[in-house]
């Protein structure tokens, strides 16, 4: 039981106050203002700090957090693994208890955690990217063609970073191999991205039976697809095939704000900004060009949602180092341009939870989740001080979340 604590629900604005907070087992069974007696369990006395649902990520990336993409390139698939492993471990311990997975050989990862062999978060993994040829998720270098029909497969799609599909027949089979591998949603590159070679950010990426391929494919294991896309022709073309979680979209225009809440769909937005934490691209790099586009619509996009009150998801996309990772409460705090200090927390624990959902019978996580209420998968934080009046405590989760647990298990407690 945890004791004389305030409690952000996940859902409301007002903290409840002075309140008992009982876990049995790995959920909630009670939450009360009443005195409450539990005989023979831990007591932990939460001081009057604030209790919170664990934090969430709607777009990370346990494989690539903490290495750059030079590393992916030239290491074997070993090394890789214990990277990721080590990511894990670190982004639970910044209080993410749970993550989307949005692309990477993670389902090792996340068997291990699972299965309680390893310490980290819990994992909606999507597996593979699956791209077209000459699009995001297609690593090889410019000069690397052309490739015969019927060809080998390349390094990245052995490891599992990425599949290249051209055609329907293709973009059908790499989605059922993800699925068949475990994945609870698909992830597909629908436009052009900033850290890539080759791919400029204006175009769209796979035609509209492609994509509808995708969905259609997807839907027939009840789950979904989430897209990759920047620029506005490419999140048009994602939502005129079905897809319900557009991630990015920065480069959305009004028109197109209005055709995702018509559509019922989610907009998975990064707070990606050109500040102090901006990647350090070469000066005048294709990439840097590319990420100084995107970024200037971010205000945009943010606004846009609001204005036309569209579902929007936090994601981080924090990758290429540990140092870079660290800063994923960082991100989340940024979020209050545009939103009052409650909402970037709903945001990120029960908004968040409603798209994980999506997934349906592939949710490897049944129940209730990214809430403070009975009967919810006690995934929790007790954070000293109250982080609605200043969510900046959320950056920096060593000092500040003096207990971490998640699925009734303590991983941290400094007040023992």
């Amino acid at each position: 039981m945890i004791t004389n604590v305030n409690v952000f629900d996940g859902v409301h604005e007002k903290l409840i106050k002075d309140a008992n907070v009982v876990v049995t087992g790995n959920l909630i069974s009670e939450v009360s203002t009443e005195p409450l007696a539990v005989a023979g369990g831990k007591v932990i006395d939460g001081g009057g700090r604030t209790l919170m649902p664990g934090l969430t990520d709607a777009h990370f990336h346990i494989m690539h957090a903490h290495i750059s993409s030079r590393e992916i390139l030239v290491n074997d698939l070993g090394y890789l693994t214990l990277a990721g492993a080590e990511a894990a471990e670190a982004t639970l311990m910044r209080g993410f208890t749970t993550v989307r997975d949005a692309g990477g050989p993670v389902f090792g990862i996340k068997k291990m955690i699972d299965e309680g062999r390893y310490t980290g978060p819990r994992i909606y993994p999507s597996g593979a990217y699956i791209t077209q040829t000459s699009g995001h998720g297609d690593f090889r270098f410019p000069t690397a063609i052309t490739r015969k029909d019927g060809r080998e497969l390349l390094d990245g799609e052995i490891m599992g970073w990425t599949k290249v599909a051209d055609g329907v027949p293709q973009v059908m089979r790499r989605v059922r191999e993800n699925l068949m591998s475990g994945a609870t949603q698909i992830k597909v590159m629908a436009g052009g991205g900033v850290a890539s070679f080759s791919d400029p950010l204006d175009v769209r990426q796979y035609t509209l039976e492609e994509m509808k391929a995708a969905v259609d494919t997807a839907a027939t294991w009840n789950t979904y697809v989430l897209v990759h896309a920047y620029s506005d022709v490419a999140v048009r073309g994602a939502l005129e095939a079905g897809v319900q979680s557009i991630d990015h979209g920065q480069m959305i225009t009004e028109d197109t704000a209005k055709l995702i809440k018509k559509k019922d769909a989610w907009l998975s937005l990064q707070p990606l900004l050109n500040d102090e934490d901006a990647p350090p691209f070469p000066e005048g790099s294709f990439e840097q060009q590319k990420f100084l586009e995107m970024t200037q619509g971010t205000e945009k996009a943010y606004t846009l949602a609001k204005k036309h009150d569209l579902k929007v998801a936090f994601g981080s996309d924090l990758q290429n180092g540990a140092e870079i990772a660290a800063k994923q409460g960082k991100a989340l705090t940024k979020l209050t341009r545009w939103y009052e200090p409650w909402e970037v927390l709903k945001m990120a624990t029960s908004t968040n939870y409603q798209l994980f959902k999506l997934s349906g019978p592939r949710d490897p996580y049944p129940g209730k989740n990214g809430v403070i209420e009975k009967g919810a998968l006690a995934d929790l934080l007790l954070v000293d001080g109250n982080p609605l009046e200043n969510i900046d405590l959320i950056a920096d989760p060593e000092k500040n979340f003096d207990l971490i647990m998640k699925d009734g298990k303590i991983y941290k407690n400094t007040l023992d």
